[in-house]
């Protein structure tokens, strides 16, 4: 009997266990399984409902991006000329390096162990200065060394002179070169031609002290002479004419006596009248008259040769920079090479930032406008130094950052403007940090010049006759409204409200979108609004 009232219990025990089994799983499979109402259900979209922003105040600028190189300002090449050399155009030293600053009286380079001096000009070396040119070059030159406080002679002559001469000597002396020299051709023409002038002057001193001879007259004593013939001839006159008044037997008239001797007094009353007149010095003076034109032209002759002997300049020794002092960029020789026409490119001394933009962008530039660059997080001022038309150089591949639209290449050169930059004061960090560098340029172009109220570009949306809405959210239950409103200045997704149908707030909520919507069907609902 008690054996099988055990038995009994375990059959419940089990059947008790089997059931709180049976109920687990079930409450399991439950939540497992979804019946196809829920599931239809729970696809349904999402009861749709407005996406809203609110109105803010801020500032709403717009901006240019340009890029641009970093550079130094004015590059100029440097050349000279070697016709003259009559040979190679050898480097012997002075080879500046890059970064060096060349200033006047410079000298950039040697060349055959002759310096090439920088002064300052605008018109380049074409030719050799030298006595008896003149010109524009010979004006620039006196200018130039005048700025050095070299007396040049007449700056407001254009020809080479004694003057001009002696300053270029004092422009080789103060950069430690002997002047140029004329050659000993033109010394021994020198040396002739004072010869020339010497014998000229004793020809004319010789026939000086002819002439001033001739000019004296006859000796006293000849006019003694001369006087006393004229006293005998009279009494020997007066003798004749007593015996024949009162002839006698030992004194007899002589008629002919008497014709004699008047005959004889006349001549010697004549050679005394000659002797008191002027001597005929024609012959003298001539004489005169030629040696001294003889001379005149061998001092002339002496003027010249002393006029070549001037010191010259040289067209391979100088070379004229625009504005100084400069820094060297690029040097092309090298000491113990040759060289023919440009050896060098200097620059200014302030760094620029040459960048290329279309024409539309340009126009919206002026000299004066202030943008920046980035340098190590760091916004550094930049100011537009000038914009002027250039060739269109789309930037490298390289130099675009990440996400930036390229340049179009191809592009007409006259679509395009070269922008120059300048930056202000730098650090010698920062310079050699920026050199030679490609950097993007930002330059504010319009602003609302303080906050004013702005809504993203998507809460607009155009009316039936074109005006701009936004859609005013409503509260507490209340529908949403359209405001119609007048837009200002957009950049960077949000757009100025200048003006509005009803009064609106910065935090007035306006609807930008509808959510658990399709895109295309909010797109599309949007256009028949």
């Amino acid at each position: 009997m008690s054996t099988q009232v055990t038995g009994g219990r375990r059959t419940i025990v089990v059947m008790a266990v089997v059931a709180v089994v049976c109920l687990a799983a079930g409450v399991l499979l439950s939540r497992l399984i979804v019946s196809p109402g829920k599931a239809a259900a729970d696809a349904a979209p999402p009861t749709a409902g407005p996406i809203t922003v609110p109105v803010e105040s801020r500032v709403i600028a717009n901006e240019l991006v340009i890029r641009g190189d970093i550079g130094y300002d004015d590059p100029v090449a440097l050349r000279v000329e070697t016709g003259d050399l009559g040979g190679p155009a050898v480097v012997t030293g002075q080879v500046p390096v890059v970064g060096a600053e060349i200033g006047p009286a410079s000298v950039a380079l040697e060349i055959v162990g002759r310096p090439v001096i920088v002064l300052p000009g605008d018109l380049p070396t074409y030719r050799s200065l030298r006595a008896g040119v003149s010109g524009p070059d010979v004006r620039q030159l006196k200018a130039a060394l005048g700025a050095l406080g070299i007396d040049a002679g007449n700056p407001d002559s254009d020809a080479y002179d004694a003057a001009t001469a002696a300053g270029v000597r004092a422009l080789y002396q103060r950069v430690g070169y002997e002047p140029p020299s004329a050659g000993e051709e033109l010394q021994d023409a020198v040396a002739a031609a004072r010869d020339g002038v010497r014998a000229a002057q004793d020809a004319l001193s010789a026939a000086q002290r002819e002439l001033s001879g001739a000019a004296v007259g006859p000796l006293q004593s000849v006019l003694i002479g001369l006087d006393t013939a004229v006293t005998v001839a009279q009494a020997t006159l007066d003798q004749e004419q007593g015996r024949c008044a009162a002839p006698t037997e030992d004194a007899p008239c002589s008629p002919i006596a008497v014709v004699e001797a008047q005959g004889t007094l006349a001549q010697a009353q004549a050679a005394r009248a000659e002797a008191g007149n002027p001597a005929d010095t024609g012959a003298e003076r001539a004489a005169v008259a030629s040696a001294q034109s003889q001379l005149a032209a061998a001092r002339e002759d002496q003027t010249e040769a002393q006029a070549a002997t001037l010191t010259p300049l040289p067209a391979s020794e100088i070379v004229y920079v625009p504005s100084l002092p400069r820094r060297v960029d690029v040097v092309e020789a090298t000491r113990g090479g040759t060289i023919t026409g440009e050896f060098m490119s200097v620059s200014g001394a302030t760094i620029q930032i040459t960048g290329s933009a279309t024409r539309a962008d340009a126009e919206l530039l002026t000299v004066g406008t202030v943008g920046s660059i980035t340098l190590d997080d760091q916004e550094l001022p930049v100011t537009v130094a000038a914009v002027k038309d250039a060739t269109a150089t789309p930037a490298a591949p390289d130099a675009q950052d990440e996400g930036e639209e390229p340049d179009e290449p191809n592009e007409p050169t006259g679509d395009r403007r070269t922008v120059i930059f300048t930056l202000g004061s730098l650090t010698p960090e920062q310079v050699l940090a920026l050199q030679n560098t490609n950097v993007r340029v930002r330059v504010p172009v319009s602003s609302t010049q303080g906050e004013v109220l702005a809504v993203p570009l998507a809460a607009l949306t155009a009316g039936p006759g074109g005006e701009s809405r936004v859609e005013l959210a409503g509260s507490g239950g209340e529908a949403s409204s359209l405001v119609t409103v007048t837009t200002g200045l957009a950049a960077d997704g949000y757009v100025e409200i200048a003006g509005s149908e009803s009064p609106l707030v910065a935090g007035d909520l306006v609807v930008v979108g509808v959510a658990g919507t399709d895109d295309k069907a909010a797109d599309a609902e949007a256009d028949d609004e």
